[in-house]
């Protein structure tokens, strides 16, 4: 009824402009493809959520008509906990906050191939609880839980408090979009409620192999343990899924 899967930076979460056949929907239809079918476009295929291209991490899909119809309601209501490690220029002004900004979408270039996304009063509400979790040597470790869903939430409101997110390469500046090798966010858990058997479920996976270096660099540690917390489900990789 439900996957979750962790996607691998570089692979776009669906197909779009220039990515027909490469995605992580793709994949999933290979090993998923008769119930991801019978879902169809009005379910979009399971996809319950979206990450970056460049980002990496923890999604859920719906693999059943009534799973993927709760969790979107689960979604919806906020009930579903979506926490996200991130690298961000500088220290914010407090240890914790919430950011609450209304965001707005616009295209950047005319072939529709770039979307870009901006605070406005005319936009859709979007809300985002952080926490520093490590101050290091001009960047630090932030925890983000988006409770809305926008386009680039995270990025845009991290760059609202004058903290972008290193690798950024449509908000930042060019110092920060060139200090790490790609955007430094990493959805590292998710939390939710099965939608059939109502079982508590917490996934989680570790910080990612690719920006290690990053975290030496600016005098960071890794937020993971090393061993997952009792309870806790590791996912099945791109690789294992495809």
């Amino acid at each position: 009824d439900v996957l979750v899967v962790e996607k691998p930076p570089g692979v776009p979460t669906q197909p779009g402009l220039g990515h027909d056949h490469d995605t992580l929907l793709n994949g999933l239809f290979v090993a998923h493809g008769r119930s991801l079918q019978d879902l169809g476009k009005s379910r979009d295929f399971g996809l319950l959520h979206r990450l970056d291209l460049q980002a990496s991490g923890l999604l859920v899909v719906g693999l059943s008509k009534p799973a993927y119809d709760a969790l979107r309601e689960a979604f919806a209501s906020r009930s579903i906990g979506k926490f996200n490690w991130v690298i961000v220029k500088g220290v914010p002004g407090t240890p914790t906050g919430v950011i609450d900004r209304p965001i707005a979408e616009t295209i950047r270039r005319g072939d529709g191939s770039i979307k870009k996304a901006f605070i406005s009063r005319g936009g859709k509400q979007a809300v985002t609880a952080y926490r520093v979790i490590q101050a290091g040597r001009d960047a630090s470790l932030v925890e983000c839980r988006p409770l809305t869903g926008r386009l680039h939430q995270i990025r845009v409101h991290m760059e609202l408090i004058g903290c972008p997110v290193l690798g950024d390469d449509l908000y930042a500046s060019p110092p920060v979009r060139s200090a790490a090798p790609r955007l430094a966010l990493h959805s590292h858990r998710l939390v939710f409620d099965h939608p059939l058997t109502g079982q508590r479920i917490d996934v989680r996976t570790r910080w990612p192999k690719d920006l290690r270096r990053i975290l030496d660099k600016f005098g960071l540690e890794r937020p993971d343990s090393g061993e997952a917390a009792p309870g806790t489900r590791r996912p099945s990789t791109a690789h294992d899924s495809v």
